[in-house]
Protein backbone atom coordinates (compact mmCIF):
# COMPACT_ATOMS: atom_id res chain seq x y z
CA UNK A 1 0.00 0.00 0.00
CA UNK A 2 1.42 3.20 -0.62
CA UNK A 3 2.35 5.47 2.18
CA UNK A 4 1.83 9.18 2.99
CA UNK A 5 5.20 11.32 2.44
CA UNK A 6 7.58 11.42 4.95
CA UNK A 7 6.85 14.35 7.09
CA UNK A 8 10.18 16.37 7.44
CA UNK A 9 12.08 19.67 7.03
CA UNK A 10 12.41 18.55 3.18
CA UNK A 11 8.79 18.23 2.42
CA UNK A 12 7.84 21.58 4.66
CA UNK A 13 10.62 23.31 1.95
CA UNK A 14 8.86 22.00 -1.05
CA UNK A 15 5.49 22.96 -0.10
CA UNK A 16 6.85 26.43 1.14
CA UNK A 17 8.30 26.53 -3.00
CA UNK A 18 5.11 26.57 -4.26
CA UNK A 19 3.08 28.22 -2.38
CA UNK A 20 6.32 31.43 -2.91
CA UNK A 21 5.56 30.41 -6.47
CA UNK A 22 2.21 30.30 -7.15
CA UNK A 23 2.19 33.46 -4.76
CA UNK A 24 4.51 35.24 -6.96
CA UNK A 25 2.96 34.13 -10.28
CA UNK A 26 -0.68 33.91 -9.58
CA UNK A 27 -1.41 36.46 -6.57
CA UNK A 28 0.81 39.52 -6.16
CA UNK A 29 0.41 40.63 -9.36
CA UNK A 30 -3.12 40.41 -9.51
CA UNK A 31 -2.53 42.69 -6.26
CA UNK A 32 -0.20 45.18 -7.31
CA UNK A 33 -2.73 47.72 -8.57
CA UNK A 34 -4.48 47.34 -5.09
CA UNK A 35 -8.09 45.41 -5.65
CA UNK A 36 -9.22 42.98 -7.73
CA UNK A 37 -12.66 42.34 -8.75
CA UNK A 38 -14.86 39.56 -6.93
CA UNK A 39 -18.00 37.90 -7.75
CA UNK A 40 -19.97 36.25 -5.06
CA UNK A 41 -20.74 32.60 -4.17
CA UNK A 42 -23.31 30.24 -3.50
CA UNK A 43 -22.31 30.19 -0.12
CA UNK A 44 -22.08 33.88 0.27
CA UNK A 45 -18.35 34.18 0.04
CA UNK A 46 -16.15 36.13 -2.33
CA UNK A 47 -14.01 34.72 -4.92
CA UNK A 48 -11.47 36.10 -7.32
CA UNK A 49 -9.74 34.99 -10.57
CA UNK A 50 -6.34 35.04 -7.91
CA UNK A 51 -8.38 32.25 -5.53
CA UNK A 52 -8.97 29.84 -8.20
CA UNK A 53 -5.95 30.51 -10.02
CA UNK A 54 -3.82 29.64 -6.91
CA UNK A 55 -5.86 27.01 -6.20
CA UNK A 56 -5.34 25.06 -9.70
CA UNK A 57 -1.58 26.00 -9.83
CA UNK A 58 -0.53 24.86 -5.94
CA UNK A 59 -3.29 21.82 -6.25
CA UNK A 60 -1.74 20.98 -9.77
CA UNK A 61 2.12 21.08 -8.49
CA UNK A 62 1.02 19.19 -5.43
CA UNK A 63 -0.65 16.37 -7.38
CA UNK A 64 2.82 16.32 -9.77
CA UNK A 65 4.58 15.78 -6.34
CA UNK A 66 3.00 13.67 -4.46
CA UNK A 67 0.34 11.60 -6.59
CA UNK A 68 -0.64 9.29 -3.83
CA UNK A 69 -1.95 11.95 -1.53
CA UNK A 70 -5.86 13.15 -1.94
CA UNK A 71 -6.39 16.96 -2.48
CA UNK A 72 -9.12 19.02 -0.82
CA UNK A 73 -9.30 23.00 -2.14
CA UNK A 74 -11.66 25.64 -0.69
CA UNK A 75 -13.00 26.06 -3.95
CA UNK A 76 -14.05 22.75 -4.94
CA UNK A 77 -17.68 21.71 -4.67
CA UNK A 78 -19.30 20.50 -0.46
CA UNK A 79 -19.79 17.25 -1.73
CA UNK A 80 -16.05 17.21 -3.21
CA UNK A 81 -15.01 17.90 -0.05
CA UNK A 82 -16.87 16.19 1.50
CA UNK A 83 -15.64 13.05 -1.08
CA UNK A 84 -12.22 14.11 -1.07
CA UNK A 85 -12.53 13.93 3.32
CA UNK A 86 -13.62 10.35 3.54
CA UNK A 87 -11.44 9.06 0.54
CA UNK A 88 -7.51 9.99 1.90
CA UNK A 89 -6.49 6.97 2.19
CA UNK A 90 -2.86 8.23 1.50
CA UNK A 91 -3.21 11.63 3.51
CA UNK A 92 -4.69 14.61 2.40
CA UNK A 93 -3.41 18.20 1.23
CA UNK A 94 -6.13 20.73 2.46
CA UNK A 95 -5.81 23.73 0.94
CA UNK A 96 -6.84 27.44 1.96
CA UNK A 97 -5.04 29.16 -1.56
CA UNK A 98 -6.02 33.10 -0.94
CA UNK A 99 -8.23 33.54 3.12
CA UNK A 100 -8.78 36.65 2.68
CA UNK A 101 -10.35 37.04 -0.12
CA UNK A 102 -12.39 40.21 0.93
CA UNK A 103 -9.41 42.36 2.03
CA UNK A 104 -7.60 40.98 -1.14
CA UNK A 105 -10.41 42.14 -3.06
CA UNK A 106 -10.58 46.15 -1.98
CA UNK A 107 -6.46 46.35 -1.69
CA UNK A 108 -6.39 45.86 2.19
CA UNK A 109 -3.16 43.85 2.57
CA UNK A 110 -4.07 40.79 4.59
CA UNK A 111 -4.47 37.80 3.04
CA UNK A 112 -2.54 34.39 3.10
CA UNK A 113 -2.35 30.83 1.77
CA UNK A 114 -2.16 28.02 3.66
CA UNK A 115 -1.80 24.07 3.08
CA UNK A 116 -1.65 21.22 5.56
CA UNK A 117 -1.28 17.28 5.19
CA UNK A 118 -3.58 15.86 7.58
CA UNK A 119 -3.23 11.78 7.92
CA UNK A 120 -5.83 9.69 9.78
CA UNK A 121 -7.92 12.94 9.64
CA UNK A 122 -5.52 15.21 12.01
CA UNK A 123 -2.81 17.54 10.48
CA UNK A 124 0.57 16.46 10.99
CA UNK A 125 2.54 19.59 8.73
CA UNK A 126 1.15 22.84 8.38
CA UNK A 127 2.36 25.60 6.35
CA UNK A 128 0.73 29.38 5.74
CA UNK A 129 2.60 31.92 3.60
CA UNK A 130 1.63 35.87 4.44
CA UNK A 131 2.79 37.15 0.84
CA UNK A 132 3.08 40.56 1.63
CA UNK A 133 5.35 40.62 4.31
CA UNK A 134 6.72 37.74 3.24
CA UNK A 135 6.05 35.39 6.36
CA UNK A 136 6.31 32.04 6.22
CA UNK A 137 4.89 29.94 9.25
CA UNK A 138 5.49 26.50 9.64
CA UNK A 139 4.95 23.19 11.73
CA UNK A 140 5.55 19.61 11.88
CA UNK A 141 3.59 17.42 14.27
CA UNK A 142 5.58 17.24 17.25
CA UNK A 143 8.09 19.78 16.48
CA UNK A 144 7.26 22.79 17.01
CA UNK A 145 6.37 25.92 14.99
CA UNK A 146 8.67 28.48 13.17
CA UNK A 147 8.17 31.75 11.52
CA UNK A 148 10.93 31.67 8.34
CA UNK A 149 13.11 29.05 9.98
CA UNK A 150 13.04 30.45 13.88
CA UNK A 151 11.36 29.27 16.51
CA UNK A 152 7.57 31.02 17.94
CA UNK A 153 6.11 30.48 20.61
CA UNK A 154 2.82 32.28 22.34
CA UNK A 155 3.41 34.92 24.59
CA UNK A 156 3.07 34.60 28.51
CA UNK A 157 -0.14 36.62 28.69
CA UNK A 158 -1.67 36.57 32.55
CA UNK A 159 -5.42 37.52 33.29
CA UNK A 160 -8.16 38.15 30.34
CA UNK A 161 -7.89 41.59 31.44
CA UNK A 162 -4.90 41.99 29.85
CA UNK A 163 -5.37 39.99 26.66
CA UNK A 164 -5.67 40.88 22.72
CA UNK A 165 -7.70 38.74 21.41
CA UNK A 166 -9.05 37.87 17.67
CA UNK A 167 -12.40 37.76 17.71
CA UNK A 168 -14.58 37.19 14.48
CA UNK A 169 -18.26 38.74 15.80
CA UNK A 170 -19.86 37.82 12.99
CA UNK A 171 -19.63 34.22 13.46
CA UNK A 172 -20.62 34.59 16.74
CA UNK A 173 -24.27 34.33 18.01
CA UNK A 174 -25.66 37.66 18.40
CA UNK A 175 -26.23 36.98 22.08
CA UNK A 176 -22.66 36.13 22.60
CA UNK A 177 -21.48 38.75 20.38
CA UNK A 178 -23.84 40.84 21.83
CA UNK A 179 -22.42 39.90 25.90
CA UNK A 180 -18.62 39.82 24.76
CA UNK A 181 -19.18 43.58 23.29
CA UNK A 182 -21.18 45.33 26.01
CA UNK A 183 -19.26 43.53 29.12
CA UNK A 184 -15.29 43.64 27.56
CA UNK A 185 -13.92 41.29 29.87
CA UNK A 186 -9.98 41.54 27.86
CA UNK A 187 -7.62 44.30 27.18
CA UNK A 188 -8.54 44.65 23.81
CA UNK A 189 -10.05 42.46 20.71
CA UNK A 190 -9.24 42.75 16.56
CA UNK A 191 -10.30 40.92 13.44
CA UNK A 192 -7.72 41.30 10.73
CA UNK A 193 -10.12 39.29 7.88
CA UNK A 194 -7.73 36.26 7.14
CA UNK A 195 -8.70 33.45 9.84
CA UNK A 196 -5.25 31.45 8.07
CA UNK A 197 -2.90 34.55 9.74
CA UNK A 198 -5.07 35.04 12.58
CA UNK A 199 -3.96 31.83 13.97
CA UNK A 200 -0.07 32.63 13.28
CA UNK A 201 -0.50 35.74 14.85
CA UNK A 202 -1.81 33.67 17.89
CA UNK A 203 1.31 31.66 17.41
CA UNK A 204 3.94 34.06 17.56
CA UNK A 205 2.53 36.14 19.98
CA UNK A 206 1.15 39.16 18.74
CA UNK A 207 -2.21 38.14 20.43
CA UNK A 208 -3.47 35.91 22.94
CA UNK A 209 -6.75 34.19 22.14
CA UNK A 210 -8.53 33.87 18.84
CA UNK A 211 -12.68 33.12 18.83
CA UNK A 212 -14.45 32.39 15.79
CA UNK A 213 -17.76 30.68 16.03
CA UNK A 214 -17.36 28.73 12.60
CA UNK A 215 -14.39 27.56 10.47
CA UNK A 216 -14.12 25.59 7.60
CA UNK A 217 -11.40 22.91 7.67
CA UNK A 218 -9.00 24.91 5.27
CA UNK A 219 -9.10 27.79 7.48
CA UNK A 220 -8.22 25.79 10.45
CA UNK A 221 -6.02 22.75 9.41
CA UNK A 222 -2.86 24.74 9.26
CA UNK A 223 -2.84 27.00 11.24
CA UNK A 224 -4.60 25.29 14.61
CA UNK A 225 -1.26 22.83 14.47
CA UNK A 226 1.22 26.06 13.90
CA UNK A 227 -0.46 27.38 17.39
CA UNK A 228 -0.53 24.18 19.06
CA UNK A 229 3.45 23.79 18.16
CA UNK A 230 3.75 27.28 19.70
CA UNK A 231 1.92 26.17 22.69
CA UNK A 232 -1.27 27.61 21.83
CA UNK A 233 -4.37 25.42 23.93
CA UNK A 234 -6.31 24.82 20.96
CA UNK A 235 -10.25 23.39 20.91
CA UNK A 236 -14.00 23.99 20.44
CA UNK A 237 -15.60 26.83 21.61
CA UNK A 238 -16.87 23.90 24.48
CA UNK A 239 -13.63 22.37 24.62
CA UNK A 240 -13.54 19.68 22.12
CA UNK A 241 -10.78 18.62 20.24
CA UNK A 242 -10.73 20.33 16.59
CA UNK A 243 -10.45 17.05 15.19
CA UNK A 244 -13.15 14.46 16.23
CA UNK A 245 -16.24 13.60 14.72
CA UNK A 246 -17.23 16.44 11.62
CA UNK A 247 -14.05 18.09 11.45
CA UNK A 248 -15.73 20.54 7.86
CA UNK A 249 -16.91 22.64 10.31
CA UNK A 250 -15.46 23.80 13.66
CA UNK A 251 -15.99 26.41 16.46
CA UNK A 252 -12.61 27.97 17.67
CA UNK A 253 -11.26 28.97 21.04
CA UNK A 254 -7.35 29.01 20.89
CA UNK A 255 -5.53 30.65 23.71
CA UNK A 256 -2.06 30.87 24.84
CA UNK A 257 -2.89 30.08 28.47
CA UNK A 258 -5.58 27.61 29.79
CA UNK A 259 -7.53 30.55 32.20
CA UNK A 260 -7.84 32.29 29.15
CA UNK A 261 -10.25 29.61 28.47
CA UNK A 262 -11.71 29.50 31.62
CA UNK A 263 -12.10 33.28 32.30
CA UNK A 264 -13.74 33.74 28.88
CA UNK A 265 -16.30 30.20 29.27
CA UNK A 266 -18.91 32.70 30.99
CA UNK A 267 -19.10 34.73 27.88
CA UNK A 268 -19.68 31.86 25.54
CA UNK A 269 -22.70 30.10 26.39
CA UNK A 270 -21.53 26.90 23.63
CA UNK A 271 -25.03 25.38 23.69
CA UNK A 272 -26.61 28.57 22.97
CA UNK A 273 -27.28 29.41 19.04
CA UNK A 274 -26.82 27.02 15.83
CA UNK A 275 -23.55 29.09 14.89
CA UNK A 276 -21.31 27.62 18.22
CA UNK A 277 -20.59 24.33 16.49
Amino acid sequence: MTQAPVVDSDLVERVAGILRDAAAEHLLPRFSGGGAPARLKSCGGLVTEADNAMQDAIGGALAESYPEVGFLGEEMEPDEHRRALESADCGLWCLDPLDGTSNFAVGIPIFGISVALLVRGAPVLGVVLDPVRDELFTAVRGGGAFLNGEPITVRDTGPLERAVGCIDFKRLSRDVARGLAASQPFHSQRNFGSSVLEWCWLACGRVDFYLHGGQNLWDFAAGSLIAAEAGADVATMDGEPLFEGDILRRSILAVAEGNLRAELAPYLCPDEGPGQR
